[in-house]
């Protein structure tokens, strides 16, 4: 399935990457058995539901086409939120581990204090965090998407800061070609009065 994936194009591209996303937790069954009592059945259970209603849905997907393109964006959503759960759960245990260690010398148990700071933490570290993460992620797997945000923004410093029609000209074929990636760009403007300051004519470029 994988060969198939990187070989494809197109539509079967995406049916591929809808069929490939609902079978990804396939592999980790035999990992449940090595995890505690409860929290193996819990995670076997999760899995399981996931693998029994996503993988119809998905084949449906891409069968009927239905948002079949809005793959891209789930796996990016789960990707990031993934990754921020997993990062956001190894620092709350590593804060309550060690403000436990830190405060019981000096106010004894401080298991609930050590709790509350944590969850502070936490929520203090969300917005941040995920931005960061997000911003991982455009830049390892979503590089054309992360260099149109740049070149765009970019743009938009020049737009905001330049008022001459000829210099901005030749910075929005340079957006449109390095973010749209056309075969062809031409730029027409229109003719405009001399009391304008606007000169007449169009300006092409390819």
């Amino acid at each position: 399935m994988v060969v198939r994936l990187r070989r494809s194009r197109g539509v079967e591209r995406q049916q591929m990457k809808w069929f490939l996303y609902a079978a990804a937790p396939i592999p980790t069954f035999p990992f449940t058995d090595y995890l505690p009592g409860i929290v193996g059945g819990f995670v076997s259970g999760l899995v399981f539901g996931w693998v029994l209603i996503g993988l119809p849905m998905a084949i449906g997907i891409a069968v009927l086409r239905y948002r079949l393109y809005g793959i891209d964006v789930v796996i990016n959503r789960t990707l990031v939120y993934g990754t921020l759960t997993a990062s956001l759960v190894a620092v709350y245990l590593g804060s309550v581990v060690g403000l436990q260690r830190l405060l019981s010398p000096v106010v004894g148990e401080g298991d609930q204090l050590a709790v509350v700071a944590s969850t502070l933490l936490i929520a203090a570290l969300f917005q941040p965090l995920r931005r960061r993460v997000q911003g991982f992620i455009d830049r390892r797997f979503y590089r054309k998407k992360y260099d149109a945000q740049k070149t765009l923004q970019s743009f938009s410093t020049v737009l905001r800061d330049e008022t001459a029609l000829d210099r901005l000209a030749p910075e929005l074929l340079v957006v449109v070609r390095e973010t749209m990636q056309p075969a062809h760009v031409s730029l027409w403007l229109r003719p405009t009065h001399e009391a304008s300051g606007l000169r007449r004519g169009s300006r092409t470029d390819e």
